[in-house]
C-alpha cells in the first residue's frame, strides 16, 4: 500500500496533518516500508499454490494437502533440519501432487493403481494381474500381482508404499521387479 493510500484512509483530521518532513509523513513512509513484503507475497500467491511453480521447501507442504505424506521419507540425521522427500525426487512429487485430483477419482482400480505408479516414478510398463494363480492352480481371490519395471528396483519402498495406499483393503499383492516374461511360471 502506498502513502497516498494509506493517507485516504485515515481520519480526515490526520489526512491534513500529513505534510512533508513532518513526523506523521515519516510514520507513512514506514507503513508503506512495512506493507511492501505482504504485498510481494500477495502479488505471486497464485506461486505459492501451484505445484509446478511452488518453492521447493513448500511442495511437501502442499502434498500434505492432498494426503501424499504417507510416501514421503524424512531424514532421520541428529541436530539436522528434516526435510520430507520422494525417493523418485521432487519434480515427481510436483507431478503426483498437480495430478491429485484425478488419481482420487481413480482409487480403488487397476487404472487407478497404474497410473499412480507412473506418476510417482516417471516410468511406465507396470503390470497388475488381478487373474493370480496359486500354487494349488485355482485363481487367487483378492489377491494382485504387481510387476515394476525392473530399473525401479531401488524404490521399492515408495511402489509399497502407493499399493498399499491405492489397493482395496482386503486385497492382498505381490510385487515383482522385471517383465512378465522374466518372472517364474507358478506352478
Amino acid at each position: 500500500m502506498k502513502k497516498a493510500q494509506i493517507k485516504r484512509i485515515l481520519p480526515p483530521v490526520f489526512q491534513t496533518a500529513v505534510r512533508a518532513g513532518n513526523p506523521l509523513f515519516a510514520i507513512l513512509d514506514v507503513m508503506e516500508t512495512m506493507h511492501a513484503p505482504v504485498e510481494s507475497a500477495l502479488d505471486r500467491l497464485d506461486i505459492t499454490f501451484d505445484p509446478h511453480r511452488a518453492p521447493d521447501a513448500f511442495v511437501p507442504y502442499l502434498a500434505s494437502w492432498v494426503d501424499l505424506e504417507v510416501l514421503l521419507d524424512v531424514a532421520r540425521t541428529p541436530g539436522a533440519a528434516s526435510t520430507p522427500s520422494l525417493s523418485t525426487g521432487l519434480g515427481r512429487l510436483r507431478e503426483l501432487t498437480a495430478a491429485a485430483v484425478t488419481l482420487s477419482q481413480w482409487r480403488g482400480t487397476r487404472k487407478g493403481l497404474c497410473l499412480f505408479l507412473e506418476t510417482a516414478t516417471g516410468m511406465t510398463g507396470f503390470e497388475v494381474d488381478e487373474r493370480v494363480v496359486g500354487v494349488d492352480g485355482k485363481i487367487r481371490p483378492f489377491h494382485l500381482r504387481i510387476t515394476a519395471p525392473k530399473e525401479l528396483a531401488e524404490h521399492r519402498i515408495l511402489i509399497e508404499r502407493i499399493v498399499e495406499l491405492e489397493k482395496p483393503a482386503y486385497v492382498t499383492y505381490e510385487l515383482r521387479f522385471g517383465s512378465r516374461q522374466d518372472q517364474p511360471a507358478a506352478s
